[in-house]
């Protein structure tokens, strides 16, 4: 994680920040998907911790060469209009580093419940009594609204950037360019 490339939203009249900021981080995912890359992670660095929103910059993280492969992709199609990337850049000396993950919670009792039913045959009444409602959890995160490509169903990627750490950590990044144990460098 030596290099990074910086994206900007630029301001636009019809679209605001984060329909725009969607809309990038759904064309990285399918080009890291394509790409089969476990080695480049992304960070916010203008993002507000209390679910404010992720900002106007998308920070990707990984060596020259796989960030070059990646831009060589052409996967910002489409959206050149809307945003502004940087060359590929060195990172600053010193950086302190963290973690840049996604977050899920259990946000529906009913969606638990229908999935109890169908796993346990339990009835309607049961699941209710079992499930109640003071199970549902609320995150206070930032998000991305995205497509699953498998289902059709529109989702929220709850993105949470732990506290930083003097010392990098190595690992494998997702589809969407976080990971729960490898760290990017956070200047």
């Amino acid at each position: 994680m030596d290099h990074h490339i910086d994206l900007r939203i630029r301001p636009d009249p019809e679209f605001s920040t984060p329909v725009l900021m969607n809309a990038l981080a759904a064309k990285l995912h399918r080009a890291l998907v394509t790409l089969g890359a476990s080695d480049v992670g992304i960070s916010f660095p203008h993002h507000k911790p209390q679910g404010i929103g992720l900002g106007h910059t998308l920070r990707l993280h990984g060596s020259h060469t796989r960030l070059h492969q990646l831009m060589a992709a052409n996967w910002l199609t489409g959206m050149a209009d809307h945003v502004e990337a940087t060359d590929i850049l060195i990172v600053p000396h010193g950086t302190l580093h963290r973690t840049v993950r996604r977050v899920q919670a259990q946000s529906s009792a009913d969606r638990i419940r229908r999935r109890q039913i169908k796993r346990h045959n339990w009835t309607e009444d049961e699941a209710r009594a079992r499930i109640p409602d003071t199970v549902e959890q609320r995150l206070k995160l930032p998000w991305l609204t995205l497509r699953s490509l498998s289902t059709g169903q529109n989702f929220r990627l709850f993105v949470e950037h732990l506290p930083c750490q003097p010392e990098a950590i190595a690992g494998r990044f997702n589809a969407y360019g976080l990971s729960t144990t490898a760290t990017v460098p956070w200047f």
